[in-house]
């Protein structure tokens, strides 16, 4: 009977520094791990984005009243900075830090929000949708990258769509009922970041390490950029697209 008691306690014992070996290894993994930030900026006139007219769908003319829509596709604030602009590790070979958070693509007032999305390789996204009318969600993936298209409607009040996606790409987006739907989904592999309407950006979670950073922007293309990151330091990547 003691030497029971004595395993279960030697046991015990073993589990508990195992735990606190993981614990103190997540810690250290973490207080490792760096940021690249950033800002990117339009040097020269943002061009005008058009008027959309939505008078087809009574609903959508209404939600947008007394603030117009505009196309999207170039984005500026008042200092040049870039909205919609993903960034992402060109060159990651390693894994990022499991994020809890699951990208949304809304339907809001007839439009998408965001107008970008970016995601990881294989995470799980969801589109919903707000509005009190039909949309129809369309990505255009090109299937020889492995991502499958799908094309599905959504009423109001519809459950969520819940995808992924098996590869990285940049996959257009459209709604087969209001032609003027138009977005991006932006799968990448590794850490990423979205500019906010500032153009600023921070890619979190990046071990120590050489990097590429490279910025997306759907009329712009892309820029790339080589950056170095200590253990636990920030690392900076600013970029600037000629205006066109």
């Amino acid at each position: 009977m003691r030497n029971r008691q004595n395993w279960a306690v030697a046991l015990s014992a073993i589990v508990l520094v195992c735990c606190g070996a993981l614990l103190l290894s997540q810690k250290v993994n973490a207080a490792g791990e760096g940021k690249i930030t950033g800002t990117v900026k339009l040097d020269g006139t943002a061009p005008h984005m058009k008027g959309i007219d939505m008078s087809k769908d009574p609903y959508c003319a209404k939600a947008h009243a007394t603030d117009p829509a505009h196309l999207e596709q170039v984005v500026a604030g008042a200092n040049g900075g870039l909205e919609n602009v993903v960034l992402y590790i060109s060159n990651w070979s390693g894994s990022a830090q499991a994020s809890t958070a699951v990208p949304v693509f809304d339907q809001k007032n007839c439009v998408y929000t965001p107008h970008v999305l970016a995601m990881d390789a294989g995470q799980t996204f969801k589109v919903i949708t707000s509005d009190q009318t039909t949309h129809n969600i369309h990505p255009l993936p090109n299937p020889m990258t492995g991502n499958i298209p799908w094309n599905q409607s959504q009423p109001p009040g519809a459950a969520p769509v819940e995808k992924s996606w098996k590869a990285a790409e940049v996959i257009p987006v459209q709604c087969n009922i209001h032609p003027w739907m138009h977005g991006w989904f932006v799968v990448v592999k590794g850490p990423y970041a979205t500019t906010d309407d500032k153009g600023s950006y921070t890619i979190d979670n990046v071990p120590p390490g050489n990097y590429t950073v490279t910025a997306w922007q759907e009329t712009y293309n892309t820029m790339t950029q080589k950056v170095t990151v200590a253990a636990g330091a920030s690392a900076t990547a600013d970029f600037t697209f000629k205006a066109k």
